[in-house]
């Protein structure tokens, strides 16, 4: 279960709000727990001209995606949510470790329909970011 017993739930970050990255205050003051990756179940893709990350889970072909894990409060977790952008939802992901968490995913139809390239090959949304800047 992704809700604890005090209320909080239990985030994998994986793209922007991660540690060094420019979204990391969305998080506020939330307790970091571990780094940890997804089991292989999903792909990444450079969403908006590589604004932000578009994870999506699918039935073969996944990566593990890296990231790290995080408690939240319920309201930083609905305050996480408002800074999202557009048609990201969240949904429970498989932790490397069989765990549960929860992300913030993309439709693949909308991936799909405007083309945004599939970045799963970098090794997250970091190292995307960071090969991005250096070509």
């Amino acid at each position: 279960m992704t809700d604890l017993e005090n209320g909080s739930k239990k985030v994998f970050i994986c793209g922007s709000a991660l540690r060094g990255q420019p979204d990391h205050q969305n998080l506020q003051s939330a307790e970091f727990i571990r780094e940890a990756k997804t089991q292989p179940l999903y792909r990444l893709h450079a969403a908006v001209d590589g604004w932000h990350p578009a994870i999506y889970q699918v039935t073969e072909g996944g990566i593990s995606i890296p990231g790290e894990v995080y408690q939240l409060s319920a309201e930083q977790f609905d305050y996480l949510v408002s800074t999202e952008p557009p048609h990201m939802y969240p949904s429970e992901v498989i932790l490397e470790d069989g765990q549960i968490a929860i992300a913030m995913l993309y439709p693949q139809k909308l991936i799909e329909e405007h083309n945004w390239p599939d970045i799963s090959h970098f090794g997250g949304w970091a190292a995307y970011k960071k090969a991005a800047v250096s070509s």
